[in-house]
């Protein structure tokens, strides 16, 4: 696959290798994340995308390998979850990433409040900043949606409109997606779907990872497929049908490994 080398990856990994005692959780897993490119990450239960989130994220380290994010080396000593922000790499996590009882505006800007010059939340900020999204990005414009609101009040496909919002406006430069369509309604999910693809739509770029290969088909740009700890294919969607990928899925879920 021929690569523009003028533009440097968003993520690119090579040779990241984790082990929990004597279970090998990834073995020398070498992949890249276009710049302004939406990636499927697959593989069935236990093939190592837990394991290679938390890496990315910054929630855990690898025992060994490279990570580059935008072209720079990152030095996997000092990554945390906070790091990866301040690098531009965000995480959604299903509904869990948002508190159902708080309102809206403290969710957008949880641990990372704007102050003002006394070391005070700057409320009508946040409001307005939330409201902005709220408009923008989820189009919600009915009477009894505000920053005010509470989470709970919000379908779970505005939930996560509001969280990929949330790293948008943070201005994520990788948003990296853990099931987003799990348990939502078919209208829910065309709703996350659009979202997503509005991700690639501002110049950024996600991984998508899912159990579902038609949202993943419909939405991604190529697709990286992962069994026991190792990476088996990497495939763009102009040359992959659904049919394919969902094949590639059961072969290996029947033991049947083709490896890249």
């Amino acid at each position: 696959m021929q690569q523009n080398t003028s533009v440097p990856h968003a993520l690119e990994l090579n040779g990241i290798s984790k082990r929990f005692g004597a279970v090998v959780a990834l073995e020398e897993v070498s992949f890249h994340l276009g710049a302004n490119e939406i990636l499927g990450l697959v593989g069935d239960n236990g093939a190592g995308k837990s394991s290679l989130v938390k890496i990315l994220s910054g929630v855990s380290r690898p025992d060994s390998g490279r990570f580059l994010i935008g072209g720079r080396d990152i030095d996997m000593r000092r990554y945390s979850v906070e790091a990866a922000r301040r690098q531009g790499v965000e995480t959604v996590y299903q509904e869990r990433a948002l508190a159902e009882k708080q309102p809206l505006w403290r969710n957008v800007f949880v641990g990372r409040h704007k102050t003002n010059r006394l070391g005070l939340i700057d409320v009508d900020f946040e409001k307005r900043e939330t409201e902005i999204i709220l408009k923008e990005f989820l189009n919600l414009r009915g009477h009894g949606v505000s920053a005010d609101a509470e989470v709970a009040s919000l379908s779970g496909g505005e939930r996560q409109g509001l969280a990929i919002g949330r790293a948008m406006y943070f201005d994520a430069k990788v948003c990296i997606l853990d099931e987003p369509t799990t348990a939502l309604s078919l209208g829910e999910v065309d709703k996350v779907l659009q979202f997503i693809r509005s991700i690639k739509n501002a110049g950024k770029s996600a991984v998508f990872i899912s159990h579902n290969m038609r949202h993943i088909h419909e939405t991604c740009d190529r697709f990286v497929v992962m069994d026991r700890g190792r990476i088996t294919h990497d495939l763009l969607k102009k040359e992959t049908s659904l049919e394919a990928l969902s094949s590639i899925l059961t072969g290996l879920a029947n033991g049947e490994v083709s490896v890249l």
